[in-house]
């Protein structure tokens, strides 16, 4: 990460602190399905994973979905807002983006365009986290967690194209294409 400069390094942190607070913003809402469906939750983590997969298909290195996992975590037990996870918090944040620096080094391989890896990223973090909750929390089986990852991967669809959008918004901002002098 030594050639990023200052203004990515900041974009970065904005991204995780997006992450985190239109996370209790959208959980009210999210809310109403999810105690429809009787499952614990997922739209609001997609919602919220989305600022993470934004900022690691702009920023081109490796280690920075899972950076920023690590960053949110910390600011999510130090704000009091780990949910149901409590201490274990850090392993529900820093495996999704894990899961994101893995499809981001894929995707890059085949293009050179981040674009087509966001969708992939979306729905395999969504399913991560999704997935870390049960293993870790919830201890869902059957037909309960297909339904809960079912909601984790749809949401994460739908927070995938509005980060797909975002993303051809935010790259000229981000990085600049500076003309030859």
């Amino acid at each position: 990460m030594k050639k990023l400069n200052l203004r990515v390094f900041l974009f970065m942190a904005l991204c995780c602190d997006l992450g985190l607070f239109s996370k209790k913003l959208i959980s009210p809402a999210a809310n109403l399905i999810t105690d429809f469906l009787h499952i614990p939750g997922g739209i609001s983590t997609s919602f919220s994973l989305m600022f993470l997969v934004l900022a690691a298909s702009l920023v081109p290195a490796f280690g920075c979905g899972a950076l920023m996992g690590a960053v949110q975590s910390l600011l999510a037990l130090f704000f009091g807002m780990t949910g149901s996870m409590g201490v274990l918090a850090p392993v529900g944040y820093i495996l999704p983006g894990l899961v994101i620096d893995l499809i981001f080094f894929l995707s890059r391989k085949i293009s050179d365009d981040p674009a087509p890896g966001i969708m992939p990223a979306m729905i395999l973090s969504s399913a991560a986290a999704c997935l870390t909750a049960t293993v870790l929390v919830f201890r869902l089986r059957g037909l309960v967690l297909l339904l809960y990852l079912s909601v984790s991967a749809a949401s994460g669809s739908v927070c995938g194209l509005l980060a797909v959008n975002l993303y051809r918004r935010l790259k000229p901002v981000i990085f600049p294409v500076r003309e030859a002098s």
